[in-house]
């Protein structure tokens, strides 16, 4: 598996898949054609149903910019796409084509050139499924993190330190940010309102449940307007993980060491389902992407408590294991509905799942690696009407 570098990334929403990937695509193909007076671009599949909404053609036209450049939302090929996040590019001088590639935007920012060898990114993990990680931490003792940082360069835990700084400032930046998100749904920003509504008979369980859906609406909302935020694993689920840990950091003092510990162990294993199944709502639908948060969140906060392998490992399945079948279906093609809400839901999921992994991993019966095979399998069997293109689910009848 490659670093934990490349599912977490500092970048700007609202879309890790619909704007950071073509955005990397353009730079990439423009730097390619240095003579280039002219580029288009012809985007598919779930790129040309929601582009307009997620503002693909907006991170395209600024990657390509001072060039002159046209983007076009060209629908589905009669012919299967190499991915469901597809696009061409052509490069023009003198109205003469002088390049043509083909580019995936495979999820998480990340993308591939079809036809050409594959960035090179660090394989740097020898191991590849939690049962393989799990027994050789087993063996010599040691937690995740440990196995993380002793398999990561040096550097990492200083990169992990600036990633939970970002993540804390998204949360402010949309905690201290009012108003109504552009896009035409007049969705209003309500981390705040949520921050600001204690009450002097608040119970425990409800003060949480306000504390980490504010937490998790900030981050989601600061994605949706296209603010900095950080992958984990994606912009548009990016919100869950941070939202848990700060809120675990303010009620029991939690060191920042303590967190970049957490968000090893977190990372781990959303490298795990990028790796054998993915983390792309247009691939597989919103379980990839929230799904694989929910399950993230979970084993960091166990790693954070100093739980064991077993109940790790239960946290991370019993969170993903609920989210199977979730639907990707983005209203008006917008990062808003029902995303920001579903980032809050799935914060709290992982709060539960920790709670059952105290009392229950013993009683385990599915493994990590069964639930992300039968989540890809299931995000494959999906309808293309509920991964990302805005053709079904609530996309359909919420206008």
């Amino acid at each position: 598996m490659e670093s934990l570098k490349y599912l977490y990334k500092i970048g700007r929403g609202p879309s890790s898949s619909h704007t950071m990937g073509p955005d990397k695509a353009a730079r990439l193909f423009k730097a390619k054609h240095p003579d280039a007076d002219a580029f288009r671009v012809l985007l598919y599949g779930s790129l040309s149903d929601t582009g307009k909404g997620h503002k693909t053609d907006v991170a395209i036209l600024d990657a390509l910019s001072p060039i002159r450049a046209d983007v076009v939302f060209a629908g589905t090929p009669d012919a299967p796409l190499e991915h469901e996040n597809a696009m061409d590019f052509f490069a023009y001088r003198g109205g003469v084509q002088i390049g043509t590639a083909r580019m995936l935007s495979i999820g998480g920012g990340e993308i591939e050139v079809v036809g050409e060898p594959q960035f090179d990114n660090p394989q740097v993990y020898a191991l590849n499924s939690f049962k393989e990680i799990a027994a050789l931490c087993a063996a010599r003792n040691i937690r995740l993190s440990d196995y993380v940082f002793e398999t990561e360069d040096d550097d990492f835990p200083a990169y992990l330190h600036e990633i939970w700084k970002a993540m804390k400032q998204s949360i402010l930046d949309g905690l201290t940010t009012t108003g109504v998100l552009d896009g035409g749904l007049n969705v209003e920003r309500k981390a705040q309102l949520l921050f600001n509504q204690s009450h002097i008979d608040e119970s425990e369980i409800t003060k949480e449940n306000r504390l980490v859906c504010a937490y998790a609406f900030a981050a989601s909302e600061q994605n949706a307007g296209g603010g900095r935020i950080v992958t984990a694993p994606t912009c548009g689920a990016c919100a869950v993980v941070p939202s848990v840990l700060k809120y675990m950091q303010d009620k029991r003092g939690f060191s920042d060491k303590d967190i970049v510990r957490a968000l090893a162990a977190g990372g781990l294993i959303g490298n795990l389902v990028k790796t054998n199944a993915s983390i792309s709502g247009a691939e597989c639908g919103c379980q990839a992407e929230i799904g694989t948060a929910c399950s993230m969140a979970a084993a960091a906060l166990c790693e954070l408590f100093g739980m064991g392998l077993g109940q790790i490992e239960y946290a991370a399945e019993v969170a993903m294991e609920h989210m199977l079948g979730l639907t990707c279906d983005p209203v008006c093609g917008l990062v808003q509905i029902p995303c920001i809400e579903r980032n809050a839901v799935a914060a709290m999921r992982a709060i539960n799942a920790l709670s059952l992994a105290n009392f229950l991993s013993n009683t385990r019966r599915v493994s990590f690696d069964t639930v992300v095979e039968t989540m890809y399998r299931t995000g494959k069997d999906l309808s293309f009407r509920y991964r990302e293109t805005s053709q079904g689910g609530l996309a359909q009848f919420v206008k």
